[in-house]
C-alpha cells in the first residue's frame, strides 16, 4: 500500500514509500495512513512516531493525475471526509509525540502532513508550498488551520495565495519547522528526537498535547467542517480542470477566474 512502518523500541516510524514519484499521495497510500495510525493510536508498545518519506523527498502532495475525475461535489466531499480529514484528525488527535523528518519536497497535502506533526525537523535541502493554487483548489489537510495559528494573518495569506514555495531556512525562520540539519544527518537527528520523547511519561505528554488543541479557536473539527464544502466545491471549477491539464501537459495554466 506504499505506507511501510518499523519499530525500533518505542518509537515507530510510518514512511511514505512511493519515492519513484516524490511520494505522492495515493488513494491507496490514504486508506494505509488511516490503518496505520489506528493501529498506532492504541498499541502500547508505540510511545512516539516519526513520520518520513522515503527516497529524496517527503511528500510532493496528492497524486495530480488522480484529480479531475469528473465526480460531484457529493462525491468529492465525502472523499475528502473519509480519506485525508480522517488520517490527519488521527495524527492531531493521537496521545502520543508525532515527529516530521522532512527532506526534499513538502508540498501541498504533503505540507499539512508536516503540519500536522506535534515537532518537525528538516532537512537543508528540504522545501515547502501550498501550491494548490496551480491546479486551481484551496489547501487541504487543514493546512490553514495550522499555518492561521503559527504565522501572522497577512504571511499565511501570501503564502497560499502565491503559492510560493519557501526553503529550509526560510520555513524555520517564520517558526514551521523546529530544527534544520545537513541534509546527511536529518534521520539520525529526528530518530534520536523521537526516542528521546518515547522515554517520556507518554500520558503526560498526550495529555499536554489535547491541552495545546483546546487553548486555540475554532477547533480543527469546525474548521475541517468548512473545508469539507469548500475543497469540493473547486473540483468542479474550468479552473481546476485548467491547472490540473496544464500541470500534466508541463506549461502554464491560463485561469479563467471560474
Amino acid at each position: 500500500m506504499s505506507i511501510t512502518t518499523t519499530q525500533d523500541g518505542a518509537v515507530a516510524t510510518v514512511t511514505l514509500d512511493r519515492p519513484d514519484k516524490m511520494n505522492a499521495l495515493t488513494r491507496e497510500m490514504r486508506e494505509g495512513l488511516i490503518e496505520t495510525f489506528q493501529k498506532l493510536r492504541f498499541d502500547r508498545s508505540v510511545r512516539a512516531i516519526l513520520l518520513t518519506g522515503a527516497g529524496k523527498n517527503f511528500c510532493a502532495g496528492a497524486d495530480v493525475d488522480k484529480m479531475a475525475d469528473g465526480s460531484g461535489i457529493t462525491e468529492a466531499r465525502t472523499r475528502l471526509q473519509s480519506l485525508s480529514h480522517i488520517y490527519m484528525r488521527l495524527i492531531h488527535a493521537l496521545e502520543k509525540p508525532v515527529v516530521a523528518a522532512v527532506q526534499g519536497h513538502a508540498v501541498g497535502i504533503g505540507w499539512s502532513l508536516a503540519l500536522g506533526c506535534d515537532i518537525t525537523l528538516a532537512g537543508e535541502g528540504a522545501r515547502f508550498g501550498q501550491t494548490f493554487r496551480r491546479i486551481g483548489l484551496a489547501p487541504d489537510g487543514g493546512a490553514i488551520w495550522y499555518l492561521s495559528r503559527r504565522l501572522p494573518m497577512n504571511i499565511a495569506k501570501e503564502l497560499v495565495f502565491t503559492g510560493r514555495v519557501i526553503d529550509a531556512a526560510e520555513a524555520k525562520t517564520l517558526g514551521l519547522v523546529n530544527h534544520v540539519y545537513p541534509d546527511a544527518e536529518l534521520m539520525d537527528r529526528a530518530r534520536a528526537m523521537a526516542a528521546d520523547l518515547a522515554e517520556g511519561p507518554t500520558f503526560a505528554l498526550g495529555l499536554s498535547k489535547k491541552l495545546f488543541h483546546v487553548a486555540t479557536s475554532p477547533s480543527m473539527e469546525d474548521y475541517l467542517e468548512y473545508e469539507a464544502f469548500v475543497q469540493p466545491s473547486l473540483n468542479q471549477t474550468e479552473d481546476h480542470k485548467e491547472g490540473v491539464s496544464a500541470f500534466r501537459e508541463k506549461r502554464k495554466p491560463r485561469f479563467k477566474g471560474r
